[in-house]
C-alpha cells in the first residue's frame, strides 16, 4: 500500500495507509512500526500505531518531515508475524445496556453475552484515555452505532461495545458506548516499564 504522508505540528509525521478501518491497512501500519522500530532514523522519539495510520514523533532539532521521508522510502518492510500474547479476561455480563443491546440486536441477554465470549479480539491501538485498548473482532450480531448520549460517571473496568470494537474501561468517565459488563482486570499496571497490559498486536479472550 503507497501511504500519504502528512507532517503534524512541526515535530510529527502522520503516515496514512487508508481512509476506512481495513485488516490490510492496519497490517501495513504494524509492519512500517516494526520497520522503524528496527532501523530507527536520528532524531525518532516515538511510533504511535492506529487502526489506519502510524504517528511519528521527532526532534526538529535533528530532523524533519523531509529527511524522514526518505528514510521511510529506504526502509526494508517486511511483513510481521501476527502471533501476539493471548489473554484471558475475567468478565461479569451484568451492564446496564445489557438488555437494551439485546433488544436492538434481536437477541436474548445470554446469547449476547455468549457471543461476545465466543471471540477473539484483537488489541489494534491506544486510545482516548490512558489504558483504553481498542479491540477489534466484536461479532457482526453485536455490532450497534454509539448511543446518541454519552452517559455520564461510567465506572472503570467496564466492558464496552460499539460498532465492531470492544473496550475495557481504565478510568470513570463518560462514555456513548453500550456497557455489557464488567472485569476486574487492571489493563493499567502501574510498571512503567509496562504500563499496559496488552500489547498491540495482542488477542484477548472474555471469559464469564
Amino acid at each position: 500500500m503507497t501511504p500519504h504522508l502528512r507532517p503534524v505540528a512541526g515535530h510529527a509525521l502522520l503516515v496514512e495507509y487508508a481512509e476506512a478501518i481495513s485488516d490490510l491497512a492496519h497490517a501495513a501500519v504494524l509492519d512500517l512500526d516494526a520497520a522503524l522500530r528496527a532501523h530507527p532514523f536520528d532524531g525518532l522519539v516515538e511510533t504511535v500505531p492506529a487502526f489506519v495510520n502510524l504517528l511519528i514523533t521527532f526532534d526538529p532539532l535533528r530532523t524533519d518531515p523531509e529527511a524522514i521521508a526518505r528514510h521511510l522510502s529506504t526502509l526494508p518492510i517486511q511483513a510481521q508475524s501476527r502471533a501476539g500474547q493471548a489473554h484471558e479476561v475475567a468478565i461479569t455480563y451484568d451492564g446496564p445496556d445489557l438488555a437494551e443491546v439485546a433488544a436492538r440486536t434481536g437477541l436474548t441477554p445470554p446469547k449476547v453475552a455468549a457471543l461476545h465470549a465466543a471471540a477473539t479480539y484483537k488489541v489494534c491501538l491506544y486510545g482516548f484515555a490512558p489504558g483504553y485498548a481498542y479491540l477489534g473482532g466484536l461479532p457482526p450480531a453485536l455490532r450497534l452505532d454509539r448511543k446518541t448520549a454519552p452517559l455520564r460517571d461510567v465506572p472503570a473496568g467496564s466492558v464496552i461495545i460499539a460498532g465492531g470494537q470492544c473496550l475495557i474501561t481504565t478510568l470513570t468517565m463518560p462514555t456513548g458506548w453500550w456497557i455489557i459488563g464488567h472485569s476486574p482486570v487492571k489493563v493499567l499496571t502501574g510498571d512503567a516499564r509496562r504500563p499496559f497490559l496488552f500489547a498491540v498486536g495482542d488477542t484477548v479472550r472474555f471469559a464469564p
